[in-house]
């Protein structure tokens, strides 16, 4: 994926280090071409001869600064006309078997080789963007600056396609000028780097050097110089797409249908609205495709954060997430009052309908960074207003109740990059309701500064809330500050991050808690040194204390410490490209004031002691695998928590592989919170805090089937169970110190086992029938079980789980790219006819 470029391209912008002395760019003149380009991977045109090559390629891993094996040279051929630019490559192999390639889909790595072309159309060292193919032609791409290092999800329409060769292989792209954010003028020279990515042999190698002592990417940049009387194009497009859905699900009741289906239409508009800054909007959008969620068995005080798989929220969205002031999901999320609902009943009604989601109508984005450095985001959502349907049982009548009032959701973000590779930033988030509810408002300035040798860095974040309500708000503040060494083998970060008791971000962003002030420390050391047994090691040591800001309301304990947390670990990678690492940690006893579930009360947690082994493979070969394996043992109850993560994958050739996820988590005597229930599901009062001793056991596993037909379809097939229970052994009452007790009501409280499965399959096939054009058609399936059967084993939950009930989905999608050039030439064709 594209978090593999980040791993292996962009290290320099995550690890910097001192500035060396560097030697001058590399500059490659350019040259306009008045030629025509079929792409087809093969450089069979005439022109590519008068372009001068980009050769003589230096090492950038492991071993920086060795030259390339002449054998293994790097061609690559740049040439620009009036409406784009074409790049033509040669990358030389002892043999085609040499290359190392994989059909993994647009904008995924996996084991290939790829050759990526950078520019920085302003050249101001600051911004760029990306352009990469594989040896099978597959595309990805993604937008890079220092603020917020690479953006992945960043996408642009072009054309590429690449070819096996005897010695290699070639490729060709064709990048038009509506893909790119420049200025028009009559001469002008860009920033370029080429890297080349050699995956069997564990090489990368770029055509200007890029120091890793050095802070930085874009800064490292050689030039293409010469670049004449080009101008930047309208940068329009709309994406219309059709959409129909068919879904069943077994309801078996009167007056309610198995079968539903439904019919949508939209648009997604992007339109340039200069050199600098993009607007991005989706009009009646339709994300019923994406992947399902991996829902699991939460026993925490604290709601689940799930991914964002939804397009339009993943795409251009670097600037939207500084402070981290902004979680998407909440756009279009949970109804405000879903909850509500029940407790409005009349004795004889029940609930018809109740939405869990909220109906996005509309979003729009506004974004882009200036010549000058200066970035500007502007994000705003509006969904619907959303009703609850309930039923008078003994008369049949209908009413709604409102679960949720029209809201719209605003972001506006100010970021001005300086030199040093520092920047200013400025964010506010907004949250507006119709009719009485609340509204919320979140401000944050936040700054990144490092010193003229980028050895050291200074970085802050101050944040205000505010809760507004009729004749009530609620304000409150935050901040984070830190002081980092970034230069050099040996790095350090110190921080401090506080946030008070009124602190609430989340009616747009997501916090756990507030009301806590927290330090932490890191340093590590690294040899970055090749060796005849490794290629680089790195060691780290970590602490972290925590405390509240101030006492809990009726706070029983006379301590604010929450906890203290140290370890020490560290990672190295092989000469065989494998890696492995190791974890010991230690966190002697604490407080946690948020598992009792009631203010003012807190459960002293146990001692733990961890440790945590782990490998990785070679992910070049045909099977790969990565084991990851922690133990905790804790003070109480002298309870065990074991975790082991397996990951295999098996290519059995370049179209077709299988992937299995397992992840197995079996806790003995852990304790926890008890919310006393009879079998019936119906509250039990008590007049105290519940703990149970309890066994957990938690196995997750995910299937992944991929096969490509050619490198614009394939077929994805991904099957998920999980199943996690919760064997509850021993009552235990809450003391005001925090420990536990035997309970009081041990034998008159009974305790219910909790038992959850949920199975889902994402059966996806795609076809890219023109550049920026796709066409869809997903199956999803879902079933889930909840009960307290805890005597069965994995093998019977899941026969249960995939023998109940499940909801079936079959859509079909279509999205067509239509880009106003393209109308202006058809235009002028048809007049000149």
């Amino acid at each position: 994926m594209k978090r593999k470029l980040r791993s292996l391209l962009f290290l320099a912008l995550l690890c910097p280090g001192i500035v060396s002395s560097q030697p001058a760019p590399k500059k490659l003149p350019a040259k306009r071409t008045t030629a025509s380009f079929k792409i087809d991977g093969i450089l069979d045109e005439a022109a590519w001869k008068e372009a001068i090559p980009a050769t003589d390629f230096v090492e950038w891993r492991p071993t920086f600064g060795a030259h390339e094996d002449p054998s293994c040279r790097t061609e690559i051929y740049i040439l620009y006309d009036n409406t784009s630019i074409y790049i033509g490559g040669y990358c030389h192999e002892k043999s085609g078997d040499s290359v190392s390639r994989e059909l993994v889909g647009r904008d995924q790595v996996g084991v290939n080789d790829y050759v990526g072309i950078i520019f920085d159309t302003y050249h101001d060292k600051i911004n760029g963007v990306g352009f990469y193919v594989t040896p099978l032609g597959e595309q990805f791409d993604a937008r890079y600056n220092p603020s917020n290092g690479e953006d992945p999800s960043w996408n642009a329409v072009w054309n590429s396609e690449a070819k096996i060769v005897a010695d290699g292989w070639t490729f060709e792209m064709c990048i038009p000028y509506s893909a790119l954010r420049f200025v028009s003028k009559e001469n002008q020279t860009w920033g370029l780097n080429i890297t080349r990515n050699r995956k069997k042999i564990g090489k990368q190698f770029m055509w200007n050097p890029v120091d890793p002592k050095v802070n930085g990417f874009i800064n490292q940049e050689g030039d293409w110089t010469g670049i004449e009387k080009i101008e930047a194009p309208v940068r329009l497009s709309f994406s219309p797409y059709f959409s129909t859905y068919a879904n069943h699900y077994p309801y078996k009741t009167d007056g309610v249908k198995d079968w539903t289906s439904s019919v949508n239409g939209g648009m997604d508009v992007k339109y340039g609205i200069n050199d600098a800054f993009t607007l991005d909007m989706t009009l009646i959008p339709d994300f019923g495709q994406v992947q399902s969620d991996n829902q699991v068995l939460n026993l925490t005080p604290f709601e689940v954060k799930y991914n964002e798989n939804r397009p339009f929220f993943t795409e251009g969205t670097e600037l939207f997430s500084k402070g981290n002031l902004f979680y998407s999901r909440r756009v279009g999320g949970a109804p405000l009052h879903v909850d509500d609902v029940y407790n409005e009943l009349g004795t004889d009604e029940k609930v018809i309908s109740n939405p869990l989601e909220s109906k996005l109508i509309n979003a729009t984005k506004v974004s882009g960074r200036t010549k000058k450095g200066f970035g500007l985001g502007i994000f705003n959502a509006i969904t619907k207003p959303m009703y609850a349907t309930v039923e008078d049982t003994i008369t049949g009548a209908t009413r709604k109740i409102q679960t949720n009032p029209l809201t719209n959701y605003n972001i506006i973000v100010f970021d001005q990059t300086l030199k040093n590779n520092s920047s200013v930033s400025f964010i506010n988030t907004n949250v507006w309701r119709s009719g009485s509810d609340y509204e919320a408002n979140v401000s944050a300035a936040l700054f990144d500064f490092n010193n003229k040798k980028n050895t050291y860095n200074w970085n802050g974040k101050f944040a205000m809330s505010q809760l507004i309500s009729k004749g009530n708000n609620i304000n409150g503040y935050s901040h984070t500050i830190g002081f980092n060494k970034t230069g050099g083998r040996w790095n350090f970060q110190l921080s401090e991050d506080l946030a008070n008791d009124k602190y609430d971000i989340n009616d747009m962003g997501i916090l756990f808690n507030n009301n806590y002030i927290d330090h932490y420390f890191w340093t590590a050391y690294r040899w970055l040194k090749p060796t005849n047994w490794y290629n680089r090691i790195q060691v780290n040591y970590n602490a972290y204390y925590s405390m509240l800001y101030k006492d809990m309301p009726g706070q029983k304990i006379n301590s604010r410490f929450q906890t203290f947390a140290t370890n020490v670990n560290g990672n190295i990678q092989f000469k065989n490209l494998w890696f492995a690492g190791m974890f010991f940690g230690y966190v002697p006893r604490g407080n946690d004031f948020y598992e009792p579930r009631t203010t003012g009360y807190s459960f002293r947690t146990p001692r733990r002691v961890q440790f945590n082994p782990w490998f990785q493979a070679n992910p070049t070969k045909k099977y790969y695998a990565e084991v990851n394996y922690f133990v905790g043992l804790r003070s109480l109850f002298h309870s065990p928590n074991h975790e082991i993560d397996i990951f295999h994958r098996y290519r059995f050739n370049d179209r077709f592989s299988i992937s299995h996820n397992l992840t197995y988590n079996p806790t003995k005597n852990d304790a926890g919170f008890y919310n006393p229930i009879d079998p019936a599901g119906n509250s039990i009062f008590v007049d105290n805090i519940l703990f149970t001793r309890r066994n957990l056991k938690t196995i997750s596993n995910i299937f992944s089937f991929k096969y490509s037909f050619n490198n614009k379809s394939g077929i994805t097939l991904r099957l998920r169970h999980y199943w996690s229970n919760v064997k509850q052994l021993e009552l235990y009452d809450l003391k005001d110190d925090g420990t536990l007790a035997p309970s009081s009501h041990a034998g008159t409280i009974p305790l219910i086992h909790q038992n959850f499965n949920i199975f889902n399959i994402d059966a996806v096939y795609t076809l890219q029938f023109a550049p920026g054009s796709f066409i869809n058609i997903v199956w999803k399936n879902q079933a889930s079980t909840f009960d307290g059967d805890v005597e069965h084993e994995y093998f019977k939950n899941f026969d249960n789980t995939v023998s109940s009930p499940q909801n079936n989905n079959l859509s079909f999608k279509i999205i067509y790219y239509l880009d106003y050039l393209d109308f202006k030439k058809w235009g002028k064709k048809r007049k000149e006819a």
